[in-house]
């Protein structure tokens, strides 16, 4: 399956400002289930693109300007070829799914980053929903995580937010509602909890599925989810906020083990105070024919 994704940014302000260096992470990267065929990156006013790789592997784009502007627009377009994401073999036996997994002494060393707690937890919040949820794991699927992001997904309600940042995984517990990077990112705290390394993941969702019915995130925006390590399956994606498991609509762009640390757009601007009036962003995703 081929797909086309165009990711437009619109940064407006009330005058001309100053742009600091902007970082950029919306090309994803080439792998047995998604391939990149074509991209172009189109920004206004003009900058000088500079290409790396982060720590993690994903490729960024440092943007640099030279002229001021009273808008910043960052278009993005990929051709992708889509292939079906391998469904996770591994039945977590039920000893198995109170205590989490264990790890050879190899991948723990590399996995150590996504084994650390981040969130912190004073007033125990986590943990108490973690004794409840392991209460009544013995009338789950039989397998932790899949049980763990249909908890999540059926116990808080779906909020849309445009305000920046990822809510701490206690005040969506708190709050009973969150967004699509709050509830990933209160998945990965939890199951790091429970002794998998989870790391969070950005990209897209698309509805060109016969269950787009059951979406609950919204399509047209950018999406969050977690990636889980499983010993002979590899990175597994779960994505609480619909309840999918390794599901071929999730178009995976950038990994970290941070939700700060995968943002799609990150930058600067030196001007007056009161200047920023808003962001915008639309992302649009077709099916399209094999290129010729």
């Amino acid at each position: 399956m081929y797909l086309r994704i165009r990711h437009a940014t619109t940064y407006s302000y009330a005058g001309p400002v100053q742009f600091g260096p902007h970082r950029l992470m919306l090309r994803p990267r080439d792998s047995f289930d998604l391939r990149v065929v074509d991209t172009s990156l189109r920004i206004t006013p003009a900058a000088r693109l500079r290409w790396m790789h982060d720590a993690y592997g994903n490729s960024v784009a440092i943007a640099n300007f030279t002229e001021k502007a009273d808008k910043l627009d960052i278009v993005s377009e990929l051709l992708v070829q889509r292939f079906g994401s391998a469904m996770p073999r591994t039945q977590i036996e039920p000893d198995a799914a109170i205590t989490g997994v264990v790890y050879s002494e190899a991948e723990r060393a590399v996995l150590q980053p996504y084994l650390n707690e981040a969130a912190a937890d004073p007033d125990q919040v986590l943990e108490r929903w973690l004794a409840d949820f392991r209460a009544r794991i013995g009338q789950g699927s039989g397998h932790l995580l899949r049980d763990l992001a249909h908890e999540i997904y059926g116990g808080l309600s779906y909020a849309l937010r445009y305000d920046e940042g990822t809510q701490h995984p206690a005040d969506t517990i708190r709050q009973g509602s969150g967004s699509c990077r709050d509830y990933a990112w209160l998945f990965i705290e939890l199951a790091r909890r429970m002794g998998f390394a989870a790391r969070f993941v950005t990209g897209y969702i698309h509805d060109r599925s016969p269950d787009a019915n059951g979406l609950v995130s919204s399509v047209g925006l950018t999406h969050a989810w977690a990636d889980v390590f499983i010993p002979n399956d590899g990175w597994v994606e779960f994505d609480p906020t619909n309840d999918l498991v390794a599901d071929r609509q999730l178009l995976r762009v950038a990994v970290a083990r941070i939700p700060e640390d995968a943002s799609p757009v990150q930058g600067s601007f030196t001007g007056l105070t009161g200047s920023f009036l808003g962001l915008s962003v639309g992302v649009t995703i077709e099916t399209v024919d094999a290129p010729g």
